[in-house]
């Protein structure tokens, strides 16, 4: 019985360093890091069916302004946007149809450059040629998604300012002034695409509105660009009911202004 009693004492004593060890084990185990809840501004949103529908595409700058443009214009349309960061054009051309989807789109604002011109080896990620010709297959595309036999209205939103100094990745400040004007020969020659010129407006308020070394915005900078992207869609949603009621859907020249000047 003594003997009994007396292996019980020296198992339990033998376990302890083993249960000591598995304990180790698992407080060494490195703890894996929370899951970054989802960014609202890419979530889906319920239409009001009495309203016209918006889509935003664009990269992280167009994610930045989401929320508040939705804000903004919460009382006169459904602002969605793509579920993601755009990328660059070739990214567009792979993914339009998805973005775009079954629905039917009264007015698309959307951007593409600062991915097509980001430095990959020295070399723009999208050489100038091809992020002309990626445009103009994209504008062609975003045209046929509109309503009632209608093509989409369409704003082309010109890309922000990229400050000098290394960035990471890499870009060059003035690759935006050509990638901008590409992109506004193609709008201009494609016609009837409001131009938002996004650039201009941000250009003389980058040193408040703008991270120091950075091509992003901060969360106020992106409030001050909601709303000037939020002007220029309702701009181009007054014209395209106006031109809906008189019946004028495909008529006009390219507009060369913003929506609001066009109803002056």
């Amino acid at each position: 019985m003594a003997r009994s009693a007396t292996l019980r004492i020296v198992s339990m004593f033998l376990l302890v360093p083993v249960c000591s060890l598995f304990a180790q084990q698992g407080a060494d185990k490195p703890k894996a890091k929370p899951k970054a809840a989802p960014n609202p501004a890419l979530a889906k949103i319920e239409d009001d069916p009495k309203l016209p529908r918006v889509l935003l595409i664009g990269d992280s700058i167009s994610i930045g302004y989401t929320l508040p443009v939705r804000e903004i214009l919460k009382d006169t349309a459904n602002v969605h946007r793509i579920p993601t960061n755009g990328g660059p054009t070739s990214n567009g051309i792979k993914n339009i149809d998805a973005w775009l989807g079954d629905g039917k789109w009264d007015v698309i604002h959307f951007n593409w450059g600062l991915h097509d011109l980001k430095l990959i080896d020295g070399r723009q990620q999208v050489v100038p040629a091809d992020y002309e010709a990626n445009l103009r297959k994209l504008v062609a595309r975003m045209k046929q998604a509109g309503p009632h036999q209608r093509p989409a209205t369409l704003v082309w939103c010109s890309t922000t300012p990229v400050p000098e100094g290394d960035l990471n990745p890499p870009r060059r400040f003035h690759d935006v002034v050509e990638y901008n004007r590409i992109a506004a020969k193609v709008m201009l020659e494609e016609k009837r695409v409001f131009i938002n010129d996004l650039y201009e407006f941000a250009k003389p308020k980058q040193a408040e509105i703008q991270k120091p070394k950075d091509v992003h915005f901060t969360e106020a900078g992106s409030r001050v660009l909601a709303q000037q992207v939020a002007k220029e869609i309702l701009g181009a949603l007054i014209v395209r009911k106006k031109e809906g009621e008189k019946g004028r859907a495909g008529e006009g020249e390219p507009n060369q202004t913003s929506g609001l000047e066009r109803l002056k």
